[in-house]
């Protein structure tokens, strides 16, 4: 099977995902409790005022007939306006003006889980049963357990009380910032000012990637955990495999026998891990951005759900199918790269 081929049944075969997918978000939104109605009119709101509203939003015809107007719409990109969060304003707008702060967190998150996380496996595997693989494995362990939620808000409060606990203020370290508070991304809409005013310029910059990197450390502390012991277990995997043992016997150096040899096969089953940390982003962004109330996707999708504004849920929830999928074929696709011996057959 040559690739495009394999790319060519792939996208047909993720199309009853992508349904399936925007299947659930519309019954759950639809036939749940919330009403769209009441969330716009708000508790002043009478009977006759919803029953309006209702029928203006098309809330009154038959059911059949909403999900394939949801559906058409989708899959046209004919996204639909808020009802209820910002009323009126065209969703994809919305999405725009709030996901440069979810991209920030992410980027941060991932570049903290990939940059402690498998190099502190790989050295736990290298250096097997020493006080630093125990006290890696232990460290990713008790990191992995900890719940997003709960991390957030305990980080919240040691940051908040930095001064009293541990005898500085993080508020004004390096740069004056607040605990809690979204990130002003400003400086990355014009990167020229980083050379044309240096000085401000940079010191945003600070202030922004300061502001990020606590709700990144707990965004990306599920995916580290995952990451140092999974990264751990392919390292002792791989070198007691019969060809490390070989290109032992052949007189290979240790820096190429682990680099070429030990490290190039012990990222095959991270692949899949790294992919799924998209999961974790979406997921994890919701709680996270609402604990340090900073306006991204996240928060957005949790006041659309709130409210029940179902054109923006779907919008959101469709985009996130599509995210996953394309990553899952990404991931199809690394597998082939990293490991020359998987094929697109099988």
């Amino acid at each position: 099977m040559s690739r495009a081929t394999y790319l060519l049944k792939r996208l047909v075969l993720s199309i009853p995902v992508i349904i399936f997918g925007t299947t659930v978000t519309f019954a759950i939104i639809r036939l749940g409790p919330l009403s769209p109605a009441a969330a716009i009119l708000g508790p002043q709101g009478d009977a006759r005022a919803i029953r309006q509203i209702e029928e203006r939003l098309g809330l009154n015809d038959p059911l059949w007939e909403q999900y394939f107007n949801f559906m058409g719409d989708l899959f046209l990109f004919d996204l639909g306006q808020s009802w209820v969060v910002n009323s009126g304003t065209p969703a994809i707008d919305l999405i725009i003006s709030y996901a440069p702060r979810t991209i920030w967190l992410g980027f941060w998150a991932v570049l903290i889980a990939l940059g402690i996380g498998i190099p502190l496996g790989f050295y736990a595997g290298l250096n097997p049963n020493t006080f630093s693989d125990y006290f890696a494995s232990f460290g990713g362990i008790v990191w992995r357990a900890m719940p997003n939620f709960w991390l957030a808000v305990i980080l919240v409060t040691l940051l908040s009380q930095s001064e009293q606990l541990f005898g500085f203020s993080w508020t004004s370290f390096i740069v004056e910032t607040n605990v809690v508070t979204s990130p002003n991304l400003a400086v990355l809409k014009n990167p020229t000012r980083l050379i044309t005013d240096p000085g401000q310029a940079w010191t945003n910059l600070a202030k922004a990637t300061k502001q990020i990197l606590p709700p990144a450390l707990v965004l990306g502390s599920a995916s580290m955990g995952t990451e140092m012991r999974i990264g751990r277990t392919a390292v002792l995997e791989t070198i007691n495999s019969k060809y490390v043992e070989t290109a032992k016997a052949k007189g290979v150096s240790p820096r190429v026998l682990v680099w070429k040899h030990i490290f190039r096969n012990a990222l095959i089953p991270l692949v899949p891990v790294i992919t799924a940390e998209a999961f974790i982003l979406i997921g994890g962004s919701v709680l996270v951005e609402t604990v340090f109330s900073i306006n991204g996707i996240g928060l957005l999708f949790f006041r659309a759900a709130e409210q029940g504004d179902l054109p923006l849920v779907g919008t959101l929830m469709y985009l996130f199918i599509l995210l996953i999928v394309g990553l899952n074929i990404v991931q199809d696709f690394a597998y082939t790269i990293i490991d020359p011996r998987v094929g697109y057959d099988g």
